[in-house]
């Protein structure tokens, strides 16, 4: 990996895109001189100011989507060839690696070394793998009687609009747009306007990749322009998205009122760790317990945000968990050493200040961090921040906060433990740390959730699904069922 110096002299280097990616070219909003401010959350400076693009952009798009998808000349080229071209487009990612992953560092404030470590390679691997999955898609024959034929065919939607956040700008993009486009769909990528600017770079690195121009657009613009207007448009056949749960509700409301699109949803979490007495490893746990909630900063929707743990072991445990949580020093992201960068802009940091006095007005106990404090210029830096004597009538410990701030809480059965991680509207990922086998599978199956981890938190590959259940949304990135949410399934019958 680079040093601190070479990420800096990088940097000065560094020519990032700010307009609109339409039908192959970049192009200003249509409304003239629409810009937003994108900000490094580091230092406060101005990266780039970026098209804000509107219904009017959203329409433009569209058409283009719509007019190459019915042409053909990707949604019915040889799989082998759209593999060749989605292969290339990897590639080219990876010729670029150290400039992506700088991108995003910079305008979100995810640290650099995880970016390197994590981020760039896991998009790349996302695009590679289904790309792989192309020519390996097969139809079915229905086993129908002799005198008839019944063919079973996957087929791509059409135009796919797809909205992504803010906290992993190119991985989360990834993660959607290459099952859509490997299963001949064109997109329509509405990047979060907190980080857009990856998202426009490789719409332009697809392009030199030889993917055909309307097939991958990006419009960078407001939920509530260029977001609200893709729900809203006729013209696209299904909607992906991955934000709060009180946006995801608001585009399935959308698609009612349009073309009752289907909308394929990743929204928040509060996820639950549980710490069981039997747990082997008492330090392991705690640290994986600090992994869970500081990587990022917080901001990553699966956090373990609630920690339940069993009486017997609360002290000894929260003593490793100190110590493991002041290892997260808050630094310039730049910087490889730094395991905390700031969060992604003032808003952000105001949230999440809201909820740490919430938390002190509400009487649970401060064991570390607390209210952070601002100094206007010198970045949105919040500390790791640790309550004890947390119960379920406290706000921060029901509402998602998507910050450094964790709510320790106690029990005494295995049964406690199941009804406390339970009750939450959402249900995205859970952890468990147990040295007994059967308590895991017991545990795992009880747990209403979309992901269960046991003795590790986050761990995964694009092999495997992701996604929850009740407020944390529908759907699945990543894996076979994936490709699946972006195509149709036809049924052809014929009499012979």
């Amino acid at each position: 990996m680079k040093t601190y110096q070479e990420w800096q002299a990088l940097r000065e280097t560094l020519n990032v895109r700010s307009e609109a990616y339409i039908n192959g070219q970049f192009t200003p909003a249509k409304k003239k001189g629409t810009t937003f401010e994108c900000i490094n959350p580091a230092d406060e400076t101005v990266l780039a100011n970026v098209a804000s693009c509107d219904e009017a952009d959203v329409d433009i798009a569209v058409a283009a989507a719509k007019k190459v998808f019915r042409s053909g000349v990707w949604s019915e080229m040889a799989p082998g060839q759209r593999k060749r071209i989605l292969q290339k487009w990897a590639d080219l990612l990876e010729q670029h690696f150290d400039e992506l992953a700088l991108t995003d560092t910079l305008d979100m404030g995810k640290s650099i070394s995880e970016m390197v470590n994590i981020d760039m390679p896991d998009s790349i691997d996302c695009l590679r793998w289904s790309a792989e999955c192309i020519d390996k898609l097969y139809g079915e024959i229905a086993p129908t009687n002799s005198q008839n034929l019944a063919l079973i065919s996957h087929e791509p939607l059409g135009v796919v609009a797809i909205i992504t956040p803010w906290n992993y700008p190119l991985m989360m993009v990834m993660w959607k747009i290459a099952p859509a486009l490997a299963a001949g769909n064109s997109v329509i990528l509405k990047p979060s306007e907190k980080s857009p600017l990856s998202a426009l770079r490789i719409a332009e690195l697809a392009t030199q990749a030889g993917v055909p121009d309307g097939v991958f657009n990006v419009l960078p613009g407001f939920g509530h322009t260029a977001g609200k207007a893709l729900a809203l448009h006729h013209g696209v056949s299904t909607l992906a998205f991955t934000g709060s749960s009180r946006v995801a509700g608001m585009l399935m409301q959308y698609a009612g009122q349009s073309n009752m699109k289907r909308v394929w949803l990743e929204a928040g979490g509060k996820s639950p760790c549980i710490v069981f007495a039997d747990c082997k490893d008492i330090q392991a746990a705690a640290q994986g317990a600090a992994v869970a909630i500081f990587t990022n900063q917080g901001e990553v929707c699966i956090a373990c945000s609630r920690l339940y743990v069993h009486q017997s072991i609360k002290d000894e445990f929260l003593k490793h968990l100190l110590e493991a949580a002041r290892q997260y020093v808050p630094g310039d992201p730049l910087d490889p050493a730094t395991k905390m960068g700031p969060l992604v802009d003032k808003a952000q940091f105001e949230r999440i200040t809201g909820f740490i006095e919430s938390a002190i007005a509400d009487g649970a106990t401060l064991e570390l961090g607390g209210v952070p404090k601002y100094e206007d210029g010198k970045g949105f830096y919040a500390h790791p921040t640790i309550f004890s004597d947390a119960n379920h009538e406290m706000e921060f410990v029901q509402e998602e906060i998507f910050g450094p701030v964790l709510a320790m809480m106690t029990f005494d059965t295995e049964e406690e433990a199941i009804t406390l991680a339970n009750d939450s509207k959402y249900g995205l990922g859970a952890a468990i740390w147990t040295a007994d086998l059967s308590r895991a599978h017991r545990v795992s199956r009880k747990l209403e959730s979309g992901m269960v981890w046991v003795n590790t938190w986050g761990d995964g590959d694009t092999t495997v699904p992701f996604g929850g259940v009740k407020a944390s949304g529908n759907g699945r990135d990543k894996s076979w069922h994936a490709l699946e949410k972006y195509t149709e399934v036809k049924n052809t019958w014929i009499r012979l």
